[in-house]
This record gives C-alpha cells, sequence and structure tokens, in this order.
C-alpha cells in the first residue's frame, strides 16, 4: 500500500515536468514568430521612412521660407515705421516750435532715434541719404530751438525796480524814502543795534523769472547741450542775463568808478557813497545774485559745471564794479575818518562771507570768490594801518586851535568821541584783529591800541598846556580834559576794556591838577591877607592899645593890603571870568575848594584889621567887599563870559 502510494506521485511528477516542457517550448515558437513580425516591422518602417524623407525636406523649406517672409515683413514694417516717423517729426519741424513746444522738442528727440536707427542698420538701401537728411534737418531744428531759447529768456528777462527789491528786505532794511541814498548817512550810527538785525534777518530772493517758463527753458537749453550746442547756449545766457542784471543794479543806484573818481571826491559825498555801497553789496549778494543762481540752478539742471560757469559768466561785471568801489576805498589815501566807513566795509564782507561762498560755488567762481575774500582783508589791512596813522596823528597834532578859557580842547572830544565809537565796532574789530594775531590775543590788541590812543592824546595835551604863559590856566586847561577823559570813559564800554585802575590813576592826576592851579592862582592873593610883615618898622603911624588885635601894625600898610587884595581879587575876577570848567559838578568843585581857603582867611582878615581901617577916611576904599561879594563873585569864576559880560 505505501509502495502503491509512491509510484502514485511519481508518475505524477514526470507527466508534470513533461507538460512544462512543452509549454516553453510553444513560448519559445510564439517569441520566435513574435521577434520575426517585428522584424518585419522594422524593415518596412525603415522602407516608410525613406520614402518620407522627401517630403519632410520640403515641409522644412516651406516652413523656413515662411519664417524668412515673417522676419522680412516685420523689419520692413519697422522701417516703415521709422520714416512714417520722421515725415511726422519733419512735418513739425517745419511747423517751427511758437505753436507747440513740446510737440517740437518730441520731435526732435524722435529724429534723434532716427538718426540713430539708421546710423546702427546701414545695410539698409539709402540708409546714407537718409542720415544726411535727418541731420540737416536736426541742424535746422536746433537752430531754431536756439532763437527760441534766446526769445524767451528775452521776454521773461526783465530788469528789476527798486521797489521790488526792498519789498524783500525786513522792514527795519528798507530805505525811509524811494532813495537807497538814505542809506549812506553816518553809516556808524546806530551800529550795534542795526547790525544785529542784518545778521538775523533772513531774505528771500526775488523771482527773476515766471516758475512756469524756468521748465521751458530747462527743456530748450538740455537739447541744445545734446546737440553740441553748448558754447552758443552760454553765449545767448550771458549776453541776455548779464545785461539785465547790471541794469537793475544801475536802477538801484550802483555805479562804476575808478580809482581816480573816488580821490576826486569830497569826503560827506564819499562817506554817503560807501553808506549805500554797503547797502548795495548786501542787496547783490543776498538778492540779486542769489536770485540768479537759483534760476541757473533750474535752467541748467543736471549740467553743475555748465550752471556754474553761465553763472560765473553773468555775474562777473557785476561783482568786478561792486567789488572795484570797495577796492577804490581800500587802496585810497588813509585818514582818521575813514576807519569807521573801512570797518563798516570790512564787517559788510564779512557778513556775506558764507553767502559769497555758497552762491558762488564752483571752480568757474573761484575768481569771483578769491576777489571777494581779497578786499575782506585789503580793508582790515588798511583799517590796521588807519589805527597806527590815527595814534601818531593824536600825538603828533599841531593844530594852533587855541582853547584861550582853557576848556576841553577839540583834538580831546574828537579822540574821545573816535574811541567811544570804536566800542561800537567791538566784534568787528576782534574779526579784524584775528586776521593778525592768533586766539585771545584780539582783547589784549584791541586794550592795548584803546591804551596807545589815550596815552598819545595826553601827551599832545601836556604840550598844548605849555602854550598858555599863565600856569594856572596850564593846570585848569590839563584838569578840564582829563576829566573829559576819565567822565567819557566811565560813562562808555571803555572802562570795561582799560580797568578800574586806569580810572582811578586819570582821577587823581585831575585831583592834582586841580591842587596845582589852586596854589598857582591863589597862593599870592592868599599873601595879602596874612599877618607876616605887618608890623610897622618905622615912617609910618602905628596902632596900638587894642590888646593882641593889632599891636603893632601900621595902618598904612594895611590900607596897602587891602589895596592890593581888591586889585588882585578884581584881576582874578575878570580873568578867570572867562576861564571855563564846563562840566558843572566838577566847576562848583573847584569854587567850592576855592571858597574855603580864601573867604575864611578874608572874614578872619577882616575882622582883624578891619577897624584900623574903618575908623580912617574912606574906608569903602579899603574894604571894597564883604565875604558875600567874594562868594557872588566866585560864583561867576569859569562860567567862560566874554570880556564885555565881565566888566558889566
Amino acid at each position: 500500500m505505501v509502495v502503491g502510494v509512491a509510484g502514485m506521485e511519481s508518475l505524477s511528477l514526470s507527466e508534470k515536468a513533461i507538460k512544462m516542457r512543452e509549454s516553453l517550448l510553444k513560448s519559445q515558437t510564439i517569441t520566435d514568430n513574435v521577434v520575426s513580425i517585428l522584424g518585419s516591422f522594422d524593415h518596412r518602417l525603415s522602407a516608410l521612412e525613406t520614402a518620407m524623407r522627401p517630403t519632410q525636406i520640403r515641409t522644412h523649406a516651406i516652413r523656413k521660407a515662411h519664417e524668412n517672409i515673417d522676419k522680412t515683413l516685420k523689419a520692413a514694417e519697422i522701417i516703415l515705421t521709422q520714416f512714417d516717423l520722421s515725415r511726422q517729426a519733419e512735418a513739425k519741424i517745419l511747423r517751427g516750435p511758437r505753436e507747440d513746444l513740446e510737440s517740437y522738442l518730441e520731435a526732435i528727440d524722435q529724429l534723434r532715434n532716427n538718426i540713430s536707427f539708421f546710423s546702427s542698420n546701414k545695410g539698409y538701401k539709402n540708409s546714407e541719404g537718409v542720415i544726411t537728411h535727418a541731420n540737416n534737418l536736426l541742424s535746422k531744428a536746433i537752430s531754431k530751438l536756439e532763437e527760441e531759447f534766446k526769445q524767451l529768456l528775452a521776454s521773461y528777462s526783465k530788469p528789476l525796480e527798486p521797489d521790488r527789491l526792498f519789498e524783500c528786505l525786513p522792514n527795519s532794511m528798507r530805505p525811509s524814502s524811494g532813495s537807497p541814498g538814505h542809506h549812506g548817512d553816518s553809516a556808524h550810527k546806530n551800529h550795534s543795534g542795526q547790525n544785529s538785525d542784518l545778521e538775523t534777518a533772513v531774505l528771500t530772493p526775488p523771482t527773476l523769472i515766471p516758475p512756469r517758463i524756468l521748465p521751458l527753458l530747462h527743456d530748450l537749453a538740455q537739447q541744445m547741450v545734446q546737440a553740441g550746442h553748448q558754447q552758443q547756449l552760454i553765449r545767448i545766457y550771458r549776453d541776455t542775463r548779464s545785461s539785465v542784471l547790471e541794469e537793475s543794479l544801475r536802477k538801484l543806484g550802483v555805479e562804476k568808478l575808478s580809482k581816480e573818481d573816488v580821490q576826486k571826491m569830497q569826503w560827506e559825498v564819499l562817506e554817503a557813497k560807501i553808506g549805500n555801497w554797503i547797502h548795495f553789496m548786501r542787496i547783490a549778494v543776498k538778492l540779486l545774485f542769489a536770485g540768479e543762481r537759483n534760476v541757473c540752478n533750474q535752467i541748467f539742471e543736471g549740467f553743475d559745471s555748465l550752471s556754474d560757469q553761465c553763472f560765473a559768466e553773468v555775474t562777473t561785471s557785476s561783482v568786478s564794479v561792486l567789488l572795484s568801489f570797495g577796492e577804490a576805498i581800500a587802496k585810497s589815501k588813509r585818514s582818521p575818518e575813514k576807519l569807521f566807513v573801512l570797518l563798516d566795509m570790512y564787517e559788510i564782507m564779512r557778513e556775506l562771507h558764507g553767502e559769497i561762498e555758497s552762491v558762488f560755488k564752483g571752480k568757474a567762481c573761484s575768481q569771483i570768490r578769491e576777489s571777494s575774500l581779497g578786499l575782506t582783508k585789503r580793508l582790515a589791512q588798511t583799517a590796521q594801518e588807519t589805527f597806527g596813522d590815527f595814534e601818531e596823528a593824536v600825538e603828533k597834532d599841531a593844530t594852533k586851535t587855541a582853547v584861550l578859557d582853557g576848556t576841553v580842547h577839540p583834538l580831546t572830544s574828537y579822540v574821545i568821541n573816535y574811541v567811544k565809537f570804536l566800542f561800537d565796532y567791538q566784534s568787528t574789530l576782534k574779526q579784524l584783529f584775528q586776521e593778525f594775531v592768533k586766539g585771545d590775543e584780539t582783547n589784549s590788541q584791541l586794550t592795548s591800541v584803546t591804551m596807545r590812543i589815550m596815552q598819545a592824546l595826553q601827551t599832545n595835551l601836556d604840550g598844548k598846556s605849555k602854550q598858555y604863559k599863565d600856569p594856572a590856566l596850564t593846570h585848569l586847561f590839563l584838569m578840564n580834559n582829563i576829566h573829559y577823559m576819565v567822565r567819557s570813559v566811565r560813562r562808555s564800554e571803555a572802562k570795561d576794556l582799560l580797568g578800574d585802575d586806569w580810572v582811578q590813576r586819570h582821577r587823581r592826576i585831575v585831583q592834582q591838577h586841580a591842587n596845582q592851579y589852586k596854589r598857582t592862582a591863589w597862593a599870592k592873593i592868599l599873601q595879602c591877607l596874612s599877618v607876616q610883615g605887618l608890623t610897622s618898622s618905622g615912617g609910618g603911624s602905628a596902632v596900638g592899645g587894642d590888646g593882641g588885635n593889632s599891636s603893632g601894625v601900621s595902618r598904612q600898610l594895611i590900607k596897602e593890603r587891602f589895596k592890593n587884595f581888591n586889585s588882585q581879587f578884581e584881576e582874578l575876577h575878570l580873568k578867570q571870568s572867562q576861564w571855563t570848567v564846563p562840566d558843572t559838578e566838577l566847576r562848583e568843585s573847584l569854587r567850592l575848594a576855592v571858597a574855603e581857603v580864601l573867604l575864611p582867611a578874608y572874614r578872619s582878615y577882616v575882622k582883624r584889621f578891619g577897624p584900623l581901617v574903618e575908623n580912617g577916611k574912606n574906608p569903602q576904599k579899603y574894604i571894597r567887599y564883604s565875604a558875600e561879594d567874594l562868594e557872588r563873585m566866585l560864583s561867576e569864576f569859569f562860567e567862560g563870559k566874554t570880556l564885555n559880560e565881565t566888566k558889566r
């Protein structure tokens, strides 16, 4: 049973193997058949490809031909478009820029594009002819553009009336009437306050060309630059704007004066012109030149060097006229009265320095900046030299103007006023001294200059005092003049500079001269009231028996003493009533000092020796005055009366 089952399994496997082999044989046969069929397809496809190749070649050629035709048509369309645009541009250009400037400028741009197109595509037939025609047309267009720029600029470039400029100024800086000359009378009056106003004032330049015109001028200028017509542009702009600027200044009052013209002028006329020049400089730089720079910047926007060059060429002549006047003053003959106008001129140049550097920026304006700075330095140099001249002139002043009454000499009041004016210019002087010295030395420099001037005055006054024959008048003269110096310094800023020591030292000098006057003028008359020498030495009648009052005193000698006193006092009264002590306080003080010495001595003398005379004949002949009479007459001293007035 077991063997039977095993045999059945062996038979089944064998059958399966046989069937599998048969299946594999069938698969191989099918595969061979498929391979054979596929090989047949490959052969047929190769034959089909060979058959279709000519058709493919023809199709590709047709496609390429179509592409070439499209390209040619497109190229032709572009060329035709360029020709069409050229005709449109030509038509606009031939009509000129007047009707429609914007379209005219667009036509020029289009013409340039056409020239560029045909220049880069010279393979086209007649390209050279097209380019030549377009260039000729462009040249004519630019010529018309130049003319349009010139006419448009000229039409809107008008000189400004002075009133238009004055409207741009703060009220404090406007002239009191239509004439700018009202600014020229004594430039240093109210100097400090006015100068402060000017430094803080913000000025708005006037509109020189309407804002709506500036973009048109800019576009025209831009086209001219692109066409290579830069020099023509500069010439047109310079010729038009420079003449307008010069006329604006002429209307304002600016004159072209040579050095010779300046030298021939009377000082009063020249001083007024200098005051006007200071005003003109401020208006020119802050308003006219600043406005001109604004116009240049807008018309030549994008062309900085061209803008600078045009601005320089427009303003050079006007700047030269203004600076040449300053140069003429700086180089003219120096004199003390010119110092303050020199300081005013130096001050305005310093004030305008920053604006000049800003408005006249760029290489093209370098000469103008250098000329301005050069004038500033020359004015500083001349002012400093004038200081030295003044100091020397004060010390050596040899005027024969005699002040017969011993009052304050004109030289003293002149010098003191001069020094007081200097202190209105303290900040300016410090700037000026900085041109020559460094750092904190500027303060000591001003102190040194002031002290030297005061010492020079004192030295001169000492010399002038020796002209008096009367020593008392010499001391009165020096007392008056030095007191005037001290009082003036104490009431001015000079006190801070010269210091309390200077004031106290010179007050002592005033007192010394007052004491010297008192001793010199009154010593002789006081001798008449002295008891010395009154004892009789015989030959005259002596009076005794009055106790110690007048024992052994000669009546005749007493009479002589009273007579001498009367004549001397009358002579002093006659003379010194014509003398002058102009300061009220000093005058009263001096009278009081004399009275304190004279009146007690006179009262004592009259009380002691008066009875000797009163008991004799004609006592009023000898005792002519009471102490009250003398006091009243002393109150007439130093009043500066005329001779006729004193005799009444």
